[in-house]
């Protein structure tokens, strides 16, 4: 929009105006979505010579028989799973917009769309299982039945070699139980034999045992967890606020988070470098200072009373101590846990909104659809356009070529290429 220069002078009325230049002011603004019904006109044909009747097929559906496009689709699903909106604000979202589509459409939709990419969800599972590392964690779920809501659990796994620069792609993979028994991660993990970087939860031990079948996991446990009990006594900023409710700041706690935090420094510097060089790296500067560590630690132990304050977060360690010390003889093992913990962030925070799963059906539906949007997400994909595509092509697409689709191998359709193909 350009404003229309003054015909006169505003001070003295003269008209004899020189432009010295323009100044622009930018608005950023929205326009409101719109919606389109495509209709497909198939003519039918009689052949006179034998009164054959022909006509095309029909246009091709995500879902048989269904009514709704691939963007509509993954809009839907992108919004339950990735931004967390239940699908009744979704329903009285469209119903604003002059749409009419149920909650129980929507339901059904989203039923259907999670088995047409259950063979993607596949490929991912067996993609995460063969890594050499994962990182491993769990969160509470509601899941309602029969009236009201038991404490459901999201299992979450991450491959991510990124920090070892190793070549696999990133991806995450979700599972949903009833419970939080340890049968579930031996389940998950049933032909897995590498590292497993996991918090202290004893689920995980039969995992351990060397007299497994498929051979023991490697425990590594995550610093994060470790420091974070000694932080929470050494947190000078948090006792500040308490006021009067304040207790003695530990002296221990507090040089604890300082030897700690210098094996952290350590590690970025080594974030992405080989897995031979971090292992080299580390055996010549974070050895020593874990071995300091220890030894520091067992000497203020036996210092302290059983009630005291830095015994607890002290003895979490030091009878894990062998799990803690992993990283510094492995290469591909990272100091934290924190792509679990970052995996599930989405569920912490949004079952806040949606307060509870409807069926165990729903949080199984849940699961696999966080394992493709994660994935997406990991892979620096934008989820609402790959599930876009994925369902308009998924369908037709050879089953020996499946892996073209996912997230790491997908590549964004250019606009007017298929046109002009």
């Amino acid at each position: 929009m350009v404003i229309a220069a003054p015909a006169c002078c505003p001070c003295c009325g003269a008209d004899r105006l020189s432009k010295l230049g323009e100044d622009i002011t930018e608005t950023l603004e929205v326009i409101p979505r719109q919606w389109k019904v495509i209709q497909t006109v198939r003519e039918k044909f009689s052949c006179r010579a034998c009164e054959t009747i022909a006509q095309p097929p029909a246009p091709f559906h995500a879902i048989p028989r269904g009514f709704a496009g691939p963007s509509l689709l993954a809009m839907i699903l992108f919004e339950k799973f990735g931004q967390h909106q239940p699908l009744n604000r979704q329903s009285e979202r469209y119903a604003r917009e002059g749409i009419d589509l149920s909650l129980s459409t929507l339901a059904d939709l989203v039923g259907a769309c999670t088995t047409v990419l259950r063979p993607l969800y596949a490929r991912i599972e067996a993609h995460v299982l063969a890594a050499e590392r994962l990182h491993g964690d769990d969160t509470k779920i509601p899941i309602l039945a029969k009236g009201k809501t038991i404490q459901g659990h999201i299992w979450t796994y991450v491959r991510d070699d990124r920090p070892f620069g190793g070549p696999a792609p990133p991806a995450a993979l979700y599972y949903a139980s009833r419970d939080r028994r340890h049968e579930h991660p031996v389940r998950h993990l049933q032909t897995f034999t590498g590292v497993l970087q996991a918090d202290a939860y004893n689920g995980y031990n039969a995992l351990y045992d060397p007299s497994r079948a498929e051979g023991p996991i490697t425990s590594a446990l995550c610093w994060a967890h470790a420091r974070r009990q000694f932080f929470e006594l050494a947190d000078i900023a948090a006792n500040a606020r308490r006021g009067k409710n304040a207790g003695a700041i530990s002296p221990i706690a507090l040089e604890a988070v300082r030897r700690i935090d210098a094996l952290f420094e350590i590690e970025r510097g080594i974030n992405g470098v080989a897995a031979a060089e971090r292992l080299r790296i580390r055996q010549e500067q974070s050895a020593p200072l874990l071995q300091a560590l220890e030894a520091w630690l067992r000497e203020q132990r036996g210092r302290l009373s059983r009630s005291a304050s830095a015994a607890e977060p002290i003895d979490y360690m030091l009878k894990r101590w062998n799990r803690f010390a992993h990283f510094v003889s492995d290469g591909k093992i990272c100091l934290t846990n924190n792509a679990a913990e970052r995996a599930l962030r989405g569920f912490a925070l949004g079952r806040k909104s949606w307060l509870f799963a409807g069926s165990d059906r729903g949080a199984e539906r849940a699961a696999v659809m966080a394992t493709l949007i994660m994935t997406a997400k990991l892979n620096d994909i934008d989820p609402q356009a790959w599930l876009a595509d994925v369902l308009a092509r998924i369908n037709d697409h050879a089953v020996h070529r499946l892996d073209e689709l996912l997230p790491w191998n997908w590549q964004k359709p250019v606009p007017g290429r298929a046109e002009a193909a």
